[in-house]
């Protein structure tokens, strides 16, 4: 070891003796145990039993005492640093934790000592999502600010909750102080900024002389800007419109001249407002007595213009003026068709005459959403074509085409057992009837029939194939239709024991034919006979039936179930072809909607 390393460590031996209180020691060798105990203390590693003795058997208890209380002081700093950050981060609204390694604490510890950050450390707090923390900081930045302005340095607290803060932004915007606020400056001998806002209080009370004159308001004998008259005046200088309460506190203060004043103003500022709306600046005349101001306001109150009226614009080339004016004609008309009103044919004329067919639109489109709530559809996107022509048909009883028709349902635009559906099947059904009356053909009535059903109405279907004659109908495939048909109403009014009955004659009449065997397997459903239900269908299908005619089928038994026995036949499907009947969990959820309706009613 050379000189300079050995007088380094002596030093060092000595430093350490006069910090715990080993001076008394003799020995100042380097190489004394007392060095390394005393270094082993400093660098916070465990003193040993041994090396606790040592310093009990050289009487150096003083010495112990202090590695003690050392060491007890090193376990407590973390401790209280952690508690005084604790605080720090409540009160700057910290509200994520972050490892005390990170730059957040040293900005925490200047924000509170310096009140004043650095652009890059407002940026290091945004960059954490520290919103509030940067509102408060940026807050007692402007605080700081705002003290200097009005000399207010000395006074110590920079919290943004400080009541000076909050006198200080008054100032600075110019508002009034009120006696509490200005006294308790005075009370925190806050001297110069009481004077500056003395200042400010002698300029605003000269203003207000001065807006009082001008405004013929000189006769209130109040002077303090304090007054309810001083913002009022202030408004009026600035072109903002008066409030109802600030008219009314001028009429009962009997500012009548003021209140002239204030009228002439506004009508100003109204002929200004109307001529902007209704594209007539080019016009110069002002003066609230022009006949432009009167028309105007007629324009604007939807009042008709007359002839005289619309000269008046046409020779002053208010060629813009005169179709906004049109316009609110037209808003008008479409205010009646929108409160259900018929347009008068001097309507319609005008209408056409003037190219505005979008009045006829809108009544399409008004007539066209009464008819939906009429026809229950509650559908936003329902398409307008064809479903506007097909309801106005409707309306008057004419003959849908069959082929659009199923052509909608299938495209599910049309619900099958919606209100246009069954009005339409109605209207079919009445056909065929009439044209069986007509014609005597008898295969009009299992048509009829089947229309009166898909009109959910099987009573009338039933009267349809009521007091026929079989022995004189010939075809057996007619007798098997109207047989099918019949034993489909009987189902739909739950007489099963007549409908199964018209089924089986049907097969008899045609065995090949798949309709008869298909509403067997929905009787059967109907009992809860699910096995021989299925036997039936597989019947129907060997014979041409489809699997969506099954499918429909059993819908209809689902949704003419009560209760238990709909839950029963939805659970058989889902457990029988989850996939395929997927469209019984409906029923499922809307059983136990129904459940819970009725525990409540």
């Amino acid at each position: 070891m050379s000189n300079d390393d050995l007088e380094v460590q002596v030093q060092h031996f000595a430093a350490l003796k006069s910090k715990y209180q080993a001076t008394k020691y003799e020995n100042s060798s380097p190489s004394s145990l007392l060095y390394l105990i005393l270094r082993k203390a400093d660098l916070e590693f465990e003193i040993t039993k041994f090396e606790w003795i040592w310093l009990l058997d050289h009487e150096l208890l003083e010495t112990r005492e202090a590695i003690e209380q050392e060491l007890q002081r090193k376990k407590e700093e973390p401790k209280k640093l952690d508690a005084k950050f604790s605080r720090l981060k409540s009160k700057f609204k910290v509200t994520r934790g972050l490892p005390m390694s990170s730059a957040l604490y040293p900005i925490l510890w200047k924000l509170e000592s310096e009140n004043q950050l650095t652009d890059l450390e407002f940026k290091y707090l945004q960059v954490q999502g520290l919103t509030e923390t940067v509102a408060i900081a940026e807050d007692m930045a402007r605080f700081a600010a705002l003290k200097a302005k009005y000399q207010a340095t000395q006074y110590p607290d920079s919290s943004p909750d400080s009541p000076l803060y909050q006198i200080l932004k008054q100032l600075d915007a110019r508002e009034i102080l009120s006696d509490v606020e200005a006294n308790w400056l005075f009370n925190n001998q806050l001297v110069d900024t009481r004077e500056i806002f003395w200042q400010q209080k002698a300029v605003r009370e000269g203003e207000f002389a001065q807006l009082k004159d001008k405004y013929k308001a000189s006769e209130y004998p109040e002077t303090s800007v304090s007054t309810p008259l001083y913002p009022i005046l202030k408004n009026l200088e600035a072109d903002r419109q008066l409030s109802e309460s600030e008219l009314n506190w001028l009429e009962e203060n009997q500012l009548s001249e003021t209140l002239s004043i204030v009228l002439e103003i506004e009508q100003t500022r109204h002929f200004a407002k109307l001529k902007v709306k209704y594209k007539a600046n080019e016009y110069e005349d002002s003066s609230r007595s022009s006949h432009l101001y009167k028309v105007l306001n007629k324009i604007d109150l939807d009042n008709q213009l007359g002839e005289q009226d619309i000269n008046f614009l046409k020779k002053r080339k208010l060629t813009e003026t005169i179709t906004l004016a049109l316009d609110k004609y037209v808003a008008s008309l479409k205010s009646k068709i929108q409160l259900g009103e018929q347009l008068s044919e001097a309507d319609i004329d005008w209408v056409k005459q003037n190219g505005r067919e979008d009045v006829i639109t809108f009544a399409q489109e008004k007539e066209f959403a009464a008819l939906k709530v009429k026809y229950r559809i509650i559908d936003r996107d329902f398409p307008f074509e064809p479903f506007y022509a097909i309801m106005v048909k409707l309306e008057k009883e004419e003959r849908l085409d069959p082929v659009l028709v199923v052509q909608l349902i299938q495209q599910k635009l049309l619900a099958s057992h919606g209100r246009i559906a069954i009005a339409y099947h109605r209207l079919e059904a009445r056909f065929y009837e009439e044209e069986y009356e007509r014609s005597g053909n008898k295969w009009n009535l299992p048509n009829a029939s089947s229309h009166w059903r898909k009109a959910d109405e099987p009573k009338s279907a039933l009267q349809v194939t009521e007091n026929l004659d079989f022995d004189q109908i010939k075809e057996n495939k007619l007798k098997s239709a109207l047989l099918t048909t019949r034993g489909g109403a009987f189902r739909d009014i739950h007489k099963l024991g007549d409908a199964e009955k018209c089924a089986l004659k049907a097969i008899e009449y045609q065995p090949q034919s798949h309709h008869a065997y298909t509403l067997m397997g929905a009787i059967c459903f109907e009992r809860s006979q699910f096995s021989e239900g299925e036997r039936w269908f597989k019947e129907a299908i060997k014979r041409g039936a489809e699997s969506e005619d099954i499918d429909s089928e059993l819908k209809q038994v689902v949704k003419n179930a009560k209760d238990e026995k709909r839950r029963e036949v939805v659970e058989y499907l889902l457990q029988k072809n989850p996939q395929r009947y997927a469209w019984a969990k409906s029923y499922r959820k809307r059983q136990g909607g129904e459940d819970a309706q009725h525990k409540t009613s």
